[in-house]
């Protein structure tokens, strides 16, 4: 079966992960793919199993006469609570012309390349869009059809020589929870590779240190019509809060290693308001900077209301991956030598975000994040280019004949 044959299939899975779930996975629509990529890798004769949490691990011999490390393939299943991932239609364009596409003409719904420049160099390509009212799916559904392909292909080519091959699925990445209940033992590889990334060339092994806000203001409710010097609205004090943030700490004002923080749900009452941010930085001194600005304006807040009118809970997410990597440069090279091996120019950049490949680093799986071909993650418009799912493929393979040789 071609790549895009199985990443069409998959799209069509429903497999949105929920954020605000108490259960693990946080859906169990994410089972059902789980399941079927199970069954699909039973076929291929491929020794796999799948546990209470979701995480498929399938393992394929060496077929060396010595011993190599052994390398882990990753990609998540789930697609993001951001946008609507239920009856996903792709549509295929052939030989992109570089103009508008239509996604929705009934909706007026367009992807151009003035405001989305990364299809400037497109042109010629086939690419894979949505219909404009849901996301596509390429994050991460890309990175599964991949290394099911490139499963299928070691099969069907026993004399394509590697050292052992680990294939792992997760859910629940796109929530942050990807790797929470994962065994790194029962991978047991040397070194992974996440493809969970976009322009296929990119390599990264840097990422964001993540954290989350979660806060809780509490007013004081009384009847509007005797509420002077009694009232005190919950709504204005987390309004008040979000204000003595820093104004240029917003992530539509920052790029490359700037750090942010994020505002990403809100609701509330004149007793009780919710909020949660997100709190993003390469560098680690600032990230923890960042942390101590909330808790220096909760504790105003506080002292300022004479009771505690704002309740804060910091939770570390994910940490930036470059302090295990930085140890495993030869590793790298590999990757980055095998993309240029394929005639494309490596593009070396921190992530913006996170993947599994970051947990799993500080658990003792080093492991960088590959491009996949897909762009615009999140919304309906993301795209995926057909042209570089076949050139993911062919960096892979140079990958793993280069770990022979290790």
């Amino acid at each position: 079966m071609k790549v895009l044959e199985r990443f069409i299939n998959y799209v069509k899975y429903d497999t949105q992960s929920d954020s605000n779930s108490k259960t693990y996975p946080s859906t169990n629509k994410q089972f059902t793919l789980l399941n079927d990529l199970v069954k699909e890798l039973s076929e291929l004769k491929i020794n796999v199993s799948i546990d209470k949490y979701g995480y498929v691990i399938a393992r394929i011999p060496s077929n060396l006469d010595k011993k190599v490390p052994a390398l882990a393939l990753i990609a998540h299943v789930d697609t993001s609570p951001d946008a609507s991932g239920k009856d996903v239609k792709p549509k295929i364009i052939k030989n992109y012309n570089g103009e508008d596409i239509i996604l929705n003409k009934e909706k007026n719904i367009t992807i151009d390349p003035k405001t989305f420049p990364n299809l400037n160099d497109k042109v010629g390509d086939d690419l894979v869009v949505t219909d404009g009212t849901t996301l596509l799916g390429a994050d991460d559904k890309l990175g599964v059809a991949e290394i099911m392909t490139i499963a299928e292909y070691i099969v069907n080519n026993p004399d394509y020589k590697h050292g052992e091959i680990v294939i792992v699925f997760t859910p629940d990445e796109e929530v942050g929870t990807g790797t929470k209940y994962i065994d790194v033992k029962k991978i047991n590889a040397d070194f992974g590779f996440t493809l969970d990334g976009s322009k296929v060339g990119e390599i990264a092994y840097e990422n964001f240190n993540a954290a989350t806000a979660k806060l809780t203001f509490i007013g004081k409710s009384v009847h509007p019509g005797s509420a002077k010097n009694k009232l005190i609205n919950s709504l204005d004090i987390a309004n008040e809060f979000y204000s003595l943030l820093p104004k240029n700490l917003k992530p539509e004002l920052t790029e490359n290693y700037q750090g942010f923080n994020h505002l990403v749900e809100q609701s509330g009452t004149v007793e009780k308001t919710l909020m949660t941010m997100i709190i993003r930085n390469h560098d680690k001194q600032k990230f923890n900077k960042q942390k101590h600005d909330f808790e220096l304006i909760t504790d105003f807040i506080n002292k300022k209301y004479n009771y505690n009118a704002c309740k804060l809970e910091l939770t570390d997410s994910y940490f930036n991956m470059d302090e295990v990597l930085k140890d495993h440069q030869e590793k790298i090279d590999l990757a980055i030598a095998a993309i240029k091996e394929n005639n494309i120019e490596p593009i070396i950049e921190p992530i913006r975000g996170g993947t599994d490949g970051a947990r799993l680093s500080f658990m003792g799986l080093p492991c960088p994040n590959l491009g996949t071909g897909g762009y615009n993650f999140h919304g309906p418009y993301e795209y995926a280019s057909i042209n570089e799912m076949n050139k993911a493929l062919d960096i892979i393979k140079s990958i793993i004949t280069k770990f022979t040789h290790l």
